[in-house]
């Protein structure tokens, strides 16, 4: 493949994206004829199709996977050659495209000002999402460095602690356990849960405090798409959420949800700063990592100063 060109690499990777030729064009500013022509070119060189023609668009073949990865490889090196350049240049310059579960939007912006105080050149891009986003942008090189917990297992990564994450249970006021102390699993287990979708982190340790509980997690509870829907839901008095401590620290401290005394709870897990190690690491990134370790967890929510028992 030695006469492929960035230019074909972006027409593949952007027929990908957009499923039509015409979307494509659209897309990265050329006619459609001129994506065709340079699809046809890279396929005759390769001596495979890249697409199959399908009546819903045009589907990548193996072979075209293939090219769509080289192209973010070749995408994702160019970036980091202008980064190394600016740091030969003595610039302290660089880009930084940060990825975050939906659970770390609650910090992820005050980690992002602290950190552009001592690196004002910097320039982040944040993505948020759920979990299973945030594991797609990693395996498809969308994304630098991913701020989660429990990193996956199937792809190449390298992962370091910044923060504990404590995992508590909240009602509304007025519930009728919000006052009892020493509340066991078993009793814990007899309320309606407010749940997260299937693969969050929140809900996988939920299932795990419950799995002892015969028949519990056949009928766990109501799922809703967001943790502010499930605050909202508590407040409403829809049931009990086990929950990120992060995202309730304003409505404890306004009496808006009170913390169960469960025993066992909170159940402490760890923030993780996670990225790819089948790439190089560009100097905005190591910036970044080497913030996190010296004061990561000190931008986490104020839940820890009001609520240092659990926070730990």
């Amino acid at each position: 493949m030695r006469n492929l060109t960035l230019k074909n690499l972006r027409a593949i990777e952007a027929v990908l994206k957009h499923g039509t030729i015409a979307g494509a064009a659209n897309a990265i500013g050329l006619t459609p004829s001129a994506i065709t022509i340079q699809l046809k070119q890279v396929e005759e060189e390769a001596g495979l199709l890249l697409f199959d023609r399908t009546n819903e668009g045009l589907r990548p073949t193996a072979a075209g996977y293939a090219f769509v990865d080289t192209a973010r490889t070749v995408e994702e090196r160019l970036r980091l050659l202008d980064d190394e350049l600016d740091a030969i240049k003595g610039l302290r310059a660089g880009s930084l495209t940060l990825g975050c579960v939906s659970t770390a939007k609650y910090f992820a912006p005050h980690l992002m000002a602290t950190f552009k105080k001592e690196h004002p050149d910097i320039s982040i891009t944040l993505s948020i999402g759920n979990r299973a986003e945030i594991i797609s942008s990693l395996k498809n090189h969308e994304i630098d460095i991913a701020l989660m917990g429990r990193p996956p297992k199937d792809l190449p990564l390298s992962s370091s602690i910044f923060g504990d994450h404590p995992l508590v249970m909240v009602a509304a006021p007025d519930h009728p356990l919000a006052e009892k102390r020493g509340i066991t699993k078993e009793e814990i287990a007899r309320e309606h849960f407010l749940i997260r979708e299937r693969g969050s982190g929140t809900r996988i340790s939920l299932e795990i405090f419950l799995s002892e509980i015969p028949g519990k997690l056949d009928d766990l509870g109501t799922e809703m798409a967001s943790n502010e829907t499930i605050k909202q839901a508590v407040m409403a008095g829809l049931g009990v959420a086990f929950i990120s401590a992060h995202t309730i620290a304003m409505e404890l401290e306004y009496g808006k949800l009170t913390m169960l005394d469960v025993i066992g709870m909170p159940i402490r897990r760890q923030w993780f700063s996670v990225m790819r190690t089948d790439r190089t690491l560009s100097p905005a990134m190591a910036a970044f990592q080497d913030f996190l370790r010296r004061r990561g967890a000190q931008c986490l929510p104020f839940f820890n100063r009001l609520y240092p028992e659990v926070a730990g």
